[in-house]
C-alpha cells in the first residue's frame, strides 16, 4: 500500500499516533475531527493493512545504563541472497544489535548497537560479530552524542507531496 491510497483522515490518524501513541481513542478522534467509533475502526484497519506495526515506549538508553552506542559497518565475503538472509537472521538474534540495514555501496550492512559499557561491546565485537560466518570486515564508529533521533516519517513532507500531485 502507498500513502496516496490513504485519505487525509487516515494520514492524520497516523501522524497523531506517531507523535503520541498513548492517547486514548476519544482524544485521537477529537484531534482528527471524527467520532470515536469510526476512528477506532480506522485505526484497526490501518493496523490490519500494516501501516501501524506496533506501539512502543521511547526509552532513554543512557538512563537505563546503556552508555555505549556504536554503528558497525559490516562487509561480507559473499552477497548471495542466502548469505545475506543468514546474516540478517543472525543480527535479529543479537540483543545488542538494535537496527540492521542492508546498504548499497562499499558496506553491506550498518548495525546500530547499544551496550552498557565499552567492554561489553568489545566482547560482542570480537566474539560474535567479527567471528560470524561470512563476515569479512567490520568498521565501528562510537557515537559521541545524538543531535536528533526522530522515528517514523515526516508527515508534513508527505502532505506537501500529495498536494503537489493532486
Amino acid at each position: 500500500m502507498t500513502a496516496g491510497r490513504l485519505d487525509p483522515i487516515d494520514r492524520k490518524i497516523l501522524a497523531e499516533l506517531q507523535a503520541d501513541g498513548r492517547m486514548t481513542n476519544v482524544e485521537l478522534a477529537r484531534r482528527v475531527g471524527i467520532s470515536a467509533p469510526p476512528c477506532l475502526r480506522r485505526v484497526r484497519t490501518l493496523e490490519d493493512q500494516g501501516y501501524i506495526r506496533g506501539y512502543h515506549a521511547n526509552v532513554d538508553t543512557r538512563e537505563l545504563g546503556f552508555e555505549v552506542q556504536v554503528f558497525a559497518m559490516v562487509g561480507l565475503q559473499s552477497q548471495a541472497e542466502a548469505d545475506l538472509s543468514r546474516f540478517e537472521k543472525r543480527c535479529r538474534e543479537w540483543s545488542l544489535v538494535r537496527e540492521c540495514h542492508m546498504l548499497n555501496g562499499e558496506v553491506d550492512f550498518i548495525l546500530k548497537c547499544v551496550a552498557p559499557d565499552l567492554s561489553t561491546f568489545q566482547t560482542f565485537l570480537t566474539e560474535e560479530l567479527t567471528a560470524a560466518d561470512n563476515v569479512a570486515s567490520v568498521k565501528t564508529s562510537l557515537v559521541i552524542r545524538c543531535a536528533k533521533d526522530e522515528p517514523g516519517v515526516p508527515f508534513d513532507v508527505l502532505e506537501a507531496r500529495l498536494a503537489r500531485n493532486a
